[in-house]
């Protein structure tokens, strides 16, 4: 069996299994959840036919070798699509995880906008620009995928040090997702490295990229065809630091209501006593103003 064929073999278990995982999460309607996994999901699912077979053409030298042309813009197009999904996907996880937590969920919203607007920077920042040509696509697709990289394996290391404070489960859907992301993150970082455009894609590489990528999927359709347990509520005592740490981030951006400052240089005694005084003088001129009364 050539390497080829085997690549294409398993890319139709991957196809597959992106099938199983689309139907598993929409029949249990986990895309009011979990709307970027979903479009995530039906992304691969419908390109996936589409590059097998463009894979398989380029193979067989259909359409005079225009094929190549046609993949290459597929595959790019569908890969820097994913990475913007990713980046949405892992907003959701960490809203989900955050949920008792609306505090601390707007101020991780800042943060990762802030990643957003540092990853675009990033992957637009180390283009070569000496040559114009159609490789600033893939340049531009490896910076972006390494930046959510990143970003993902933040998400899963703060999930695993945070499950006790946050009561989420291993069991739980959205650690699940976080753990997929997390293997199929380091998965991508690792291939990015490697890779450089098309000079160093070697059979091996793809081999290991591939196997990995099919254990990342398996893994979320094992978490969304178990049934997920209930969370349970979160119960923190006033003086936890976490719960400091949300009524602050809440408190963020909150006017709340409006307190008179005193100027410099005025003391609350001296305007106790100016106040006095406007009393007394106030009192005295009603009592002269009053009648005498004779006997």
């Amino acid at each position: 069996m050539s390497s080829q064929t085997a690549m294409l073999l398993m890319c139709v278990v991957e196809f597959a299994l992106w099938t199983v995982l689309g139907f598993l999460f929409w029949s249990k309607k986990l895309q009011r959840r979990f709307p970027a996994m979903s479009t995530y999901i039906a992304l691969r699912v419908y390109s996936m036919p589409v590059m097998l077979f463009l894979f398989y053409g380029q193979a067989q030298h259909w359409f005079n070798d225009h094929c190549f042309a046609m993949y290459f813009f597929v595959y790019w197009t569908v890969f820097i699509a994913s990475a913007v999904l990713l980046y949405f996907i892992c907003v959701e996880v960490f809203q989900l995880a955050l949920t008792p937590f609306p505090g601390l969920t707007k101020f991780g919203m800042v943060a990762f906008r802030w990643v957003a607007l540092v990853s675009v920077l990033v992957a637009f920042s180390t283009i070569s620009y000496t040559n114009l040509g159609l490789m600033w696509i893939p340049q531009v697709g490896y910076a972006l995928m390494r930046s959510i990289s990143v970003l993902e394996l933040c998400l899963l290391g703060f999930l695993c040090l945070s499950m006790n404070a946050l009561r989420l489960t291993v069991r739980d859907l959205a650690f699940g997702i976080a753990l997929g992301l997390g293997l199929m993150s380091t998965n991508d970082f690792i291939h990015s490295l490697l890779i450089s455009a098309y000079t160093l894609q070697t059979a091996p590489v793809q081999f290991v990229y591939e196997s990995l990528t099919l254990v990342s999927l398996g893994i979320w359709a094992t978490y969304c065809f178990l049934p997920e347990p209930v969370r349970q509520p979160v119960l923190l005592p006033a003086s936890s630091f976490l719960f400091r740490w949300n009524e602050i981030a809440s408190a963020l951006g909150h006017t709340g209501t409006q307190v008179a400052v005193p100027q410099p240089g005025i003391s609350f005694l001296t305007e106790a006593e100016q106040t006095a005084e406007k009393v007394m003088v106030r009192s005295l001129k009603d009592h002269k103003s009053e009648p005498v009364s004779t006997f």
